[in-house]
C-alpha cells in the first residue's frame, strides 16, 4: 500500500497524484494507494493519516510532496514505515513564517483557510530534527525548486537514499520517470 500526502495548498487531485495513479491502474494495482484531502491544520492532517496507517494489513509505504515530505518523514520515524519525500519541506530550515501566515486558498478545491500561529506551533511540535532511520527515506529534490532550497533537504536526509537531479521545479518535473523505482521501494514491483 502507498500512503500518498500532498503539499501545503494540493490535494488529491494533482497531477502527481494523477499519474502516479493512472500507473498503479495500468499495472493492475490501483487498489494500492490511498490518498486524501488533508486538513490543513497539521495535528489534524497527522491523525488522518495515522488512522489510515492503522488500518492497512501491512505496513504501508509513504509518499510525501512538500508539506507531506515532512509529514511523510514525522509518520516514516514514528513507525518504522519507508517513505519517498518529494522535494520536501525541512522545517528549521525553510520555514518563513509569513509564506503560512494567513488566508489561503487549496489549488484545486478553491477552498478557503486562515493558517495561523497556533498552526505553526503544531509543525514546530511534530518536527524531529534528528533522523533515527535514514535508510528507509529517499529523497527525491530538483534543484531549480522555486518554493524550498533543495540543499536544505540534502543536509536533512543525510544518510538517506537521494536522487538529486538538476533543474526542473517544486512540482518535481520528473515524476513520471520514477514511478516504477518508487513502486519497487514500496515492494510492489520486483
Amino acid at each position: 500500500m502507498l500512503i500518498y500526502l500532498h503539499g501545503f495548498r494540493s490535494g488529491p487531485q494533482s497531477e502527481k497524484v494523477h499519474v502516479l495513479a493512472e500507473h498503479l491502474a495500468q499495472r493492475g494495482l490501483a487498489h494500492e494507494m490511498w490518498c486524501e484531502q488533508l486538513s490543513p491544520v497539521p495535528f489534524e492532517a497527522i491523525a488522518r493519516i495515522e488512522a489510515q496507517i492503522a488500518r492497512c494489513a501491512t505496513p504501508p509505504t509513504l509518499v510525501g510532496s512538500s508539506l507531506g515530505g515532512f509529514y511523510a518523514t514525522l509518520l516514516a520515524e514514528k513507525h518504522g514505515l519507508r517513505a519517498a519525500l518529494i522535494n520536501p519541506f525541512v522545517p528549521h530550515a525553510d520555514f518563513d513564517a509569513g509564506l503560512f501566515l494567513g488566508e489561503h486558498e487549496m489549488i484545486y478545491s478553491g477552498t478557503r483557510f486562515t493558517f495561523t500561529e497556533a498552526h505553526i506551533a503544531q509543525i514546530a511540535a511534530l518536527d524531529c530534527p534528528l533522523l533515527r532511520n535514514p535508510q528507509n527515506l529517499w529523497l527525491l529534490a530538483e534543484t531549480a525548486d522555486e518554493v524550498l532550497d533543495y540543499r536544505h533537504a540534502v543536509a536533512r536526509y543525510a544518510g538517506a537514499r537521494q536522487t538529486i537531479l538538476e533543474g526542473g521545479d517544486h512540482s518535481f518535473t520528473r515524476w513520471p520517470d520514477y514511478l516504477d523505482d518508487v513502486l519497487r521501494f514500496a515492494g510492489l514491483l520486483s
